[in-house]
């Protein structure tokens, strides 16, 4: 019997950044999943804070070279991948000059406080299920696992025109943590000049654009959800609820197990 496919959208991997709480916990999935019978394939940004020499990361140069264009500005991808131990599972890092090199300025590991954050996701999403697609991945569960990951589940049901995802399972991911600089106030628009309905994104216009919103965003277009902060925030938890999707909280989430019983059953 064939494995079951596994696309893990991840904010954060240790030992690719400092082994911390959202790092540790993107490693915990990738590879407990794979122990598990999956057969995973894990994105994550190339974030400025990932030493490529030290982790063995090299250019995939067959599968560079896609460009965004946001504002009319193009931006090309460079990916990249490593092995991640023990399991060996391929990690692939979406990386671009523009947006994921290390600043000065940045306050954390991924530089949560730039004022570019919104064209950041947008970036890092479509690259992501574009080289999904070029690898002719149809995984049976796809995990967007924290903010940066937030698009994928609203590109994957609002924008997709292929049906290749058409069969794949969503979950989301909410991380505790939030997006320390401002989203830009031209965020909609650039989400409707890549393709997303006006009239979908005009229940969400209005909103205070925080990392909520994007929470919000990604919940309303997943089949399950888990919250992953000491308590889950009651306004995600209502609209979690309104839609009748499975979920899970941080204190059930507490093993690999209830991972794959929780994507089994979706």
């Amino acid at each position: 019997m064939a494995k079951k496919k596994f696309l893990f959208v991840a904010q954060e991997i240790a030992p690719y950044l400092p082994e911390e709480e959202i790092s540790t916990l993107g490693k915990d999935v990738a590879t407990g999943i794979h122990k598990r019978g999956y057969e995973v394939r894990t994105f994550t940004p190339r974030w400025g804070s990932v030493n490529e020499r030290r982790n063995q990361l090299h250019e995939v140069i067959r599968l560079s070279g896609l460009n965004v264009v946001i504002d009319d500005n193009d931006h090309p991808l460079l990916l990249k991948v490593a092995s991640l131990y023990p399991t060996r599972t391929q990690v692939y890092f979406i990386d671009n000059d523009d947006y994921f090199q290390k600043l000065d300025s940045d306050e954390d590991a991924v530089g949560s406080n730039r004022a570019d954050n919104d064209q950041r996701i947008i970036f890092f999403t479509r690259s992501t299920l574009e080289t999904a697609m070029k690898l002719q991945w149809d995984p049976a569960v796809i995990h967007a696992q924290g903010w940066v990951s937030s698009l994928t589940p609203v590109y994957l049901r609002q924008l997709s025109d292929s049906t290749h995802f058409d069969q794949s399972k969503i979950v989301y991911s909410v991380l505790p943590g939030d997006i320390t600089g401002p989203i830009d106030e031209g965020f909609f628009r650039r989400l409707k000049e890549e393709g997303v309905k006006a009239d979908y994104l005009q229940q969400y216009e209005g909103m205070p654009l925080d990392t909520r919103l994007l929470h919000r965003m990604a919940i309303d277009n997943s089949h399950g959800v888990i919250f992953l902060t000491d308590e889950p925030d009651p306004e995600l938890l209502a609209a979690v609820e309104a839609r009748g999707i499975p979920y899970m909280t941080k204190e059930q989430a507490s093993s690999m197990d209830a991972y794959a019983e929780f994507y089994d059953k979706l």
